[in-house]
């Protein structure tokens, strides 16, 4: 590996190092590492455990324990400069406790990492939140041979690597990273490289063992959700459209939320309903951070005049190490699932998005002009925004 001098057209040679030569360890380090950025792992994880070993009649431990977007569980197996010959043969193992676990005891192995931890969050709220606000009660988390197995390692032995390549043949979910710290200077870095699949080779097939009873039940009561979900939506937008034009062209869907546009890219009036609230809000995401909160801080910025057109107060939420922000007003007292609570809050809700579009419509405007001529990285600076 080199660095680029652009100074002086050079590449400077980065030393390729050793974790022990380093006086890095597997557990204090590489883990801890991975368990803080799982995104490493070229994909989206959500930690639940570490250190796992909540299995019967043994006591062994896997290193990290993950979901992901798929609901599947993921063991990931840390070495440190070698392999060894056996870690394969471990991750299956662990992969064999794992595939019982139901969605219960998921939760609770979550529950008690945060407690663990220091962590007062809950579990639930935490899961629904990965899932993109999906009720966790609409999930199906680990559901039957989709376990995924993940190797990380500063070299692989050609046992480890032929018994992979093997397993993905029949269609077992692995994946090999090889971990390389570097140095130059006083500096250190650490490269992550998939070295198995080939990313560039054909999508492996997945073997779907049947579904247990628990995901069949699942199914069926999101099923029921759905029909839930859509009727609500309907009475919404029917509500709305004597109102406003905002919703006129909007669909009722099946899923906790429904939005319409502002006209700017990325920028959204949107209803959102559980269990536990309802909500009118405006949704920041054009898919790049720095842009979401430049619209936040230029809005955040006319709060005063925003809040008096509207003529109530509302939740101003960055939505701190995630990509969008919200401006929200919310219904707490409120059960999607209690048709008897919907044509009181329906009426009041809607009433607010109807003026949270009066009250935001010029400033969302004028920052969708400024916008498109931001340039990343650029600090934010909102003393200066004009309306």
């Amino acid at each position: 590996m080199y660095l680029i001098n652009q100074n002086e057209n050079k590449i400077i040679e980065i030393a390729k190092r050793t974790f022990s030569d380093l006086g890095f360890k597997e557990r204090e380090n590489l883990q801890e590492w991975l368990a803080d950025n799982p995104a490493a792992l070229g994909d989206e994880f959500l930690i639940i455990q570490k250190e796992f070993s909540g299995f019967n009649d043994t006591n062994e431990r896997l290193d990290l324990l993950a979901l992901d977007k798929e609901g599947n569980l993921v063991i990931i197996e840390n070495k440190l400069d070698d392999s060894g010959k056996d870690v394969t043969w471990q991750c299956l193992k662990y992969a064999s406790y794992c595939s019982s676990l139901k969605k219960s005891q998921i939760i609770k192995i979550f529950q008690d990492y945060l407690l663990k931890f220091g962590s007062d969050e809950k579990a639930e709220d935490l899961i629904s939140e990965f899932y993109d606000g999906v009720e966790v009660e609409e999930l199906v988390l680990n559901s039957g041979m989709t376990q995924r197995l993940i190797l990380v390692s500063g070299n692989f032995r050609k046992e480890v690597t032929s018994t992979v390549m093997w397993l993905l043949n029949y269609g077992v979910r692995v994946q090999c990273f090889q971990v390389t710290p570097y140095s130059l200077q006083d500096q250190l870095f650490l490269n992550v490289e998939q070295i198995l699949p080939v990313k560039e080779a054909q999508e492996f097939s997945i073997s779907m063992a049947e579904k247990t009873q628990e995901d069949i039940a699942s199914k069926e009561e999101m099923k029921n959700r759905h029909v839930v979900r859509i009727k609500f939506w309907q009475k919404v937008i029917n509500e709305m459209n004597k109102k406003s034009n905002l919703y006129q062209n909007i669909s009722a869907g099946k899923y906790n939320w429904i939005g319409a546009g502002s006209g700017v890219r990325g920028v959204g009036y949107n209803f959102a309903a559980t269990k536990k609230y309802f909500r009118a809000e405006v949704y920041i995401d054009r898919g790049e951070q720095y842009e979401n909160e430049f619209i936040f801080e230029f809005l955040l910025s006319k709060k005063k005049e925003i809040e008096q057109i509207f003529g109530r107060s509302l939740e101003w939420e960055r939505l701190e190490n995630k990509r969008a922000c919200r401006i929200k007003y919310e219904d707490q007292e409120f059960n999607i699932f209690e048709e008897e609570t919907w044509p009181e809050s329906i009426v009041r809700i809607t009433d607010a998005m109807v003026d949270l579009e009066k009250a935001f419509k010029q400033f969302v405007k004028n920052v969708g002009k400024r916008v498109k001529d931001l340039k990343p990285p650029q600090l934010i600076d909102t003393t200066n925004l004009d309306s």
